[in-house]
């Protein structure tokens, strides 16, 4: 790495991850849990570049000291180790030089953060909230591979099968950084169930994909809350109980309105409906800054527009594509099964490829 801005950078990252774990032994910033918590978070996130900045100066040092043995020794056994060093460290410093550049580039503050994940029918009718429904599945699937859990804060029933709405919680590592190439409009192609015809349709459903706010990211006033309780309903509207634990929280300085009747107890669906506002608010902030980044460089992240289709999945070839990086492949069986990673990993190979290239240190 013979960028001396890079390793300027470091040197200043070093001094810096030094300073915040001194000002997290201060009494009065303990005492601040806001800005303890802050400071903890921040001091986490530097962890992994210093790590990688001080192998990169050990093996740089050790290469250094193999090449002036290799020029000065005349021992040939001594000579030998050294090319051996050498042939070794030259392509690890190299590939430690190409984490250090990810590892440089401003991440999402969010991508640790757990999710609200929110599936809706689109165009299509019943057809859609069966799609609706069978994404529903795939997704679940993928988080139980994943060793994460979700819980249903609201479902709305299809009349034919699936759903009109389903919105999740999403708790795990970095469920957020993960999911968030999900959002946007899902396209599918194929026979609907109420086809008597046998022609291929299609029809749509959206996804979005919200970093969970957490307490210490935005405050809510009560005062600004109206909460309405009413019975929990299921396909067709009907009560399934008659007691009022279904809560809606409406928010009168934006209108954002949420509801929960997942839970049996009021005080939960409470709770979770509150916290799934606060979301909602949060979200409307960190969409000004999804929109700033699109402003800039091409991201794999939909900004949240309805109308971004993402992907096609197309029953009759058993094919899906992913319309953002020219992903095709014929495994839309496994791909339901939540068989999703790879093309997940390859958005983010993406992603970083475009980071980079707006960052300037590729």
């Amino acid at each position: 790495m013979a960028d001396n801005s890079i390793l300027a950078r470091l040197d200043g990252l070093k001094l810096k991850y030094e300073e915040i774990g001194q000002q997290m032994t201060d009494p009065e910033i303990i005492g601040d849990m806001k800005r303890f918590v802050s400071l903890n978070k921040e001091y986490k996130e530097l962890q992994p570049i210093i790590e990688a900045s001080e192998k990169y100066r050990t093996f740089a040092a050790n290469l250094q000291e193999a090449k002036a043995i290799l020029s000065s020794e005349k021992d040939e056994e001594m000579r030998e180790m050294a090319r051996g060093e050498i042939a070794e460290l030259e392509p690890a410093i190299a590939g430690l030089e190409e984490q250090i550049k990810l590892l440089l580039i401003p991440k999402d503050p969010q991508d640790e953060k757990n999710a609200i994940l929110e599936i809706r029918g689109g165009t299509g009718g019943d057809e859609a909230a069966i799609f609706a429904g069978d994404l529903f599945r795939m997704y679940t699937k993928y988080i139980e591979r994943k060793g994460w859990r979700y819980e249903i804060n609201n479902i709305s029933e299809g009349a034919s099968g699936g759903f009109k709405e389903v919105v999740l919680k999403v708790t795990g590592d970095s469920v957020y950084g993960t999911l968030k190439y999900e959002s946007g409009v899902h396209r599918v192609q194929r026979v609907p169930q109420t086809e008597t015809q046998g022609r291929v349709h299609t029809s749509a459903a959206s996804v979005a994909v919200l970093p969970e706010a957490e307490e210490f990211d935005i405050e809510l006033n009560m005062n600004d809350i109206r909460k309405d309780t009413y019975c929990s309903s299921g396909p067709g509207g009907q009560s399934v109980n008659t007691t009022y634990s279904a809560v809606r929280l409406t928010h009168i300085p934006t209108g954002i309105v949420v509801q929960c009747q997942d839970q049996k107890s009021q005080l939960k669906n409470f709770d979770k409906a509150l916290e799934e506002l606060r979301t909602r608010i949060f979200n409307l902030e960190y969409s000004k800054y999804l929109d700033e980044i699109s402003g800039k460089r091409k991201t794999m992240v939909s900004t949240g527009d309805r109308s971004a289709k993402i992907r096609t999945y197309n029953y009759p070839q058993g094919r899906i594509t992913d319309h953002r990086i020219n992903y095709t492949v014929y495994n839309l069986s496994a791909f339901m099964d939540g068989d999703i990673q790879d093309v997940i990993d390859k958005l983010i190979v993406a992603e970083n490829t475009e980071r980079l290239k707006e960052s300037e240190l590729g």
